[in-house]
């Protein structure tokens, strides 16, 4: 698909996450399959220029405002539209807009001294030549995040609507369902260190690795007695693990790598941490209380895992994303920051071994609920894949 960016605009400069307006949109066009990207700065008006590159060949064209912030799963939504479709969004100096020009009607329809994409799009769908995107024919749910998000897609016009929409954008990358340590705390320390990332171009899949690093070399610190310098290790790599994936999102810089590493991360290193608290609690004993208990938690671990996947299957979606009570449950439930969080304060309290304990019993219990939870959804819900 050939895809026009009117970078004309001085808007389009700006920048977001530090990315120029321009940028964030070449970056989501590289979603678009076969995308031919041409950044048009001008000058003249925007509707002679448009008909000027429709000239270059037949095939369809996405016309999109390059001083516009758009939805990352917006444009390549609309590239894989049929006929010519048009979506606006945001009102007065705010408003932006983008358009998939899939017919010699809706380019007949162009009006030549057209200032912006706003105009090309309203005189279009005005005179019958394009359709207007109906936001209920977008799928909102965003399986990654466990929640549902309708798009969006506006311009900047000063420096106050920019540091609002970062703000936006961050909170909006944050999971439907998640603990309340990821939800509430550690956003004080995730914010300036997405922002500090985005300033300095830091890649995502460096912090991902680091936190691989920290996680790891956590256990055999642990092992070795070396508590406490372990426990800070765990929370930074927890903090960190929340600010990988902002970063990611919100520079449209994701990657299978990336993806491979994070979230292979999340399913290895919890058992492993538990077992090194188990050794050291134990001082190696196998037989020890402690040792027999971390074998448990394992195995509450491993099955807990294996439940949740059924929802998945089954309706589409996760557990957590199904209901109210669900994603309110996750926030407490046996997790691994949550339970870094008895763990520590057991520590603090000097009773590391009850407070391994509490963590087991905590697994299990959250393991019963989940299973009796899949069971009786699976009993009073008719199976439903959802689109993601």
């Amino acid at each position: 698909m050939r895809i026009w960016i009117d970078a004309a605009p001085a808007q389009a400069s700006a920048r977001v996450f530090g990315l120029s307006l321009v940028e964030r949109i070449e970056r989501l066009t590289r979603r678009i399959p076969s995308a031919q990207v041409t950044v048009d700065r001008g000058p003249g008006a925007a509707g002679r220029r448009l008909k000027a590159f429709a000239a270059g060949g037949p095939e369809p064209i996405l016309a999109v405002d390059g001083a516009g912030v758009f939805d990352s799963r917006l444009l390549p939504f609309l590239a894989a539209r049929d006929g010519s479709v048009a979506v606006t969004g945001g009102e007065g100096p705010r408003r932006a807009a983008a358009m998939r020009i899939g017919s010699a009607a809706a380019l007949a329809a162009v009006p030549d001294d057209a200032a912006g994409l706003g105009e090309i799009a309203d005189a279009a769908v005005t005179g019958g030549a394009a359709r207007r995107l109906e936001p209920t024919e977008f799928p909102t749910f965003v399986m990654g995040l466990r929640r549902d998000l309708p798009y969006h897609l506006e311009r900047l016009p000063d420096a106050a609507a920019r540091r609002a929409y970062e703000r936006f954008l961050f909170w909006s990358n944050y999971k439907g369902s998640t603990d309340f340590l990821t939800r509430w705390v550690f956003p004080l320390a995730v914010w300036p260190l997405t922002r500090l990332a985005t300033a300095i171009r830091l890649h995502p899949n460096w912090i991902t690795l680091a936190g691989v690093v920290l996680a790891l070399a956590a256990v055999p610190l642990f092992m070795a007695g070396w508590v406490w310098t372990s426990i800070v290790m765990c929370w930074v790599m927890a903090v960190l693990d929340s600010v990988d994936g902002k970063v990611a999102r919100v520079t449209m810089t994701e990657s299978a790598i990336g993806n491979f590493l994070d979230h292979g991360l999340d399913i290895v290193h919890p058992p492993l941490w538990y077992l090194g608290w188990a050794w050291w609690l134990s001082d190696g004993a196998l037989e020890h209380p402690a040792f027999i208990a971390a074998i448990w938690l394992c195995g509450f671990y491993v099955a807990d895992r294996l439940v949740l996947a059924v929802p998945k299957a089954l309706w589409g979606r996760g557990l957590h994303a199904m209901d109210r009570i669900d994603s309110l449950v996750r926030t407490v439930i046996s997790r691994r920051n949550v339970n870094l969080l008895i763990f520590t304060l057991g520590l603090a309290l000097g009773a590391p071994v009850a407070a391994f304990y509490v963590v087991t019993v905590w697994a299990g219990a959250t393991l019963a609920w989940h299973a009796g939870r899949t069971a009786w959804l699976a009993a009073t819900r008719p199976r439903v894949v959802a689109a993601t």
